[in-house]
């Protein structure tokens, strides 16, 4: 590289040889400069001005984007919760109630998804979780929504059998309603028990009358349990209503139905007595529902006119009478 100075003597331009160690020198403080501008630049842009660089200002705007598309998905997951917890509560306290289907335990409800491990691998995508608490929300939700569903499948398999239902409850007395056979000796609650003189639980009704008086299914049931104890409720009759409902009718004298045995509302099964623990002859008569001892007399009104009890009583006779006619069947009377 030549470089021309101007010679003040001659007024001539004259050639000056640069040196190569010059040039590269001069090269470099160019290209420092260069560089230590540009970063100066960069520096007043980005911590002065606050201005992004381009890759920066392209991935804050798809975060952007996906942060909003996650609130949306909360959002929607908010709504779908609400809707799933009115839906719980309708399906416990209503559906299930009404067809005396026990509730689903509250660790079914919660629906675990199988521990933390299965979403490792969004750990420290994000400073608080929200991608990783948004996908197991999701899941709960999901298996919560399954678990609904087949709730209500069983629900609807039930319903087919709503028919059957009203004549399932236990909704009649056990005896004839006649208030010159029977005395209402002991209603369902606390009371001070005849034989220890403490205060303890009553479970059904006492229905106190002479012995060999007829006792009546007071639903259609499978008999579920016949026993013959000396002490306690002594001869005892268990029968299952489904639905949720049993009834047990205890201190017979004698029994006239057998374990699996099908039985209907108004069928004769047993006779009054006072067998067992029992300070009189009377029958004991419980109602249990899903597992608990309810007060019978919310079932049945004792105050239903005789005629009409004898008459469905009759024509259930009239209708097992049919049945044997048309196939011989014999019980024994035990």
């Amino acid at each position: 590289m030549r470089k021309y100075i101007l010679n003040s003597e001659t007024l001539l331009y004259e050639i000056k040889e640069v040196s190569l160690k010059s040039k590269l020198f001069k090269g470099f403080l160019l290209l420092a400069g260069s560089i230590a501008l540009a970063v100066l630049y960069l520096w007043i842009f980005t911590s002065v001005l606050g201005v992004d660089l381009p890759k920066t200002a392209l991935l804050k705007a798809e975060k952007a984007r996906w942060d909003a598309r996650l609130d949306l998905m909360n959002s929607k997951m908010d709504r779908c919760e609400a809707s799933l917890d009115a839906l719980q509560i309708r399906d416990e306290d209503i559906y299930r109630s009404i067809f005396g289907m026990n509730e689903i335990p509250a660790s079914v409800r919660a629906a675990g998804i199988g521990g933390v491990d299965k979403y490792s691998f969004l750990d420290g995508l994000e400073a608080d979780n929200s991608l990783k608490n948004a996908a197991m929300r999701l899941d709960r939700l999901t298996r919560r929504t399954y678990v609904q569903s087949k709730s209500f499948d069983e629900v609807a398999s039930i319903s087919k059998q709503a028919g059957d239902m009203a004549s399932c409850i236990p909704a009649i007395p056990p005896i004839v309603p006649d208030p010159s056979k029977y005395n209402f000796s002991s209603p369902f609650g606390y009371r001070t028990d005849p034989f220890t003189g403490e205060a303890r639980l009553h479970s059904g009704v006492d229905l106190a009358m002479k012995v060999g008086n007829p006792v009546y299914a007071t639903g259609d049931a499978v008999v579920e349990a016949v026993n013959f104890e000396f002490f306690g409720y002594g001869n005892t009759i268990i029968l299952n209503h489904g639905f949720g409902y049993q009834t047990l009718y205890a201190h017979l004298n004698s029994v006239n139905v057998i374990e699996g045995m099908k039985v209907k509302r108004g069928d004769c099964i047993a006779e009054t007595g006072q067998s067992g623990r029992a300070s009189g002859p009377h029958l004991h008569y419980e109602v249990h529902y899903k597992g608990e001892k309810v007060n019978p007399t919310n079932y049945f009104d004792l105050s239903m006119p005789k005629e009409e009890y004898l008459a469905m009583v009759g024509k259930r006779e009239s209708e097992s009478q049919a049945v044997l006619t048309r196939r011989p069947f014999s019980v024994t009377r035990r």
